[in-house]
């Protein structure tokens, strides 16, 4: 992207220096000296400076997530909320999968508890990532938590 304004800038650059180079043949320059030309191009580098310097030194936007513990009634059972499950589409072994993720096991302990191999555990916590909108295993539990799908 800076690349393509850097681009642009070069582009307009060098038609200003065209069409300064034919006004001194015409009007501007002829009577003057070659302070006031020198002056002009050394505007343009200084109004172009200030504007590339700004794009490039604005500050990035920033995204921070927190995560909020959900409140878990101890004195009833945990019971899983089916009708969610179906909405999702999530399947039996993605939810067995999104139980051991909330337990905080890694894809490798995953595979092992569930003797799968570890390609399909990443496609499993893939898809379970696309289907409960998340970007990260974390974010995923917590959204699983207030769903009732996991405890």
């Amino acid at each position: 992207m800076i690349n393509k304004r850097l681009l642009i800038f070069g582009v307009t650059l060098a038609l200003l220096m065209v069409v300064l180079q034919v006004a001194q043949y015409r009007f501007i320059i002829v009577g003057h000296s070659a302070e006031l030309y020198a002056g002009i191009v050394a505007l343009i580098f200084v109004v172009l400076g200030v504007v590339m310097g700004r794009k490039l030194t604005s500050p990035k936007e920033v995204i921070v997530e927190k995560l909020i513990p959900v409140a878990v009634n101890q004195s009833t059972p945990f019971t899983v909320n089916e009708q969610v499950l179906e909405k999702l589409n999530i399947s039996k072994r993605e939810h067995e999968i999104l139980l051991l993720i909330a337990q905080g096991l890694s894809n490798q302990e995953i595979a092992d508890k569930t003797f799968v191999s570890i390609n399909t555990v990443k496609t499993h916590v893939s898809n379970l990532l696309l289907k409960l909108d998340a970007k990260r295993r974390a974010q995923a539990i917590q959204k699983a938590r207030e769903l009732s799908l996991v405890p």
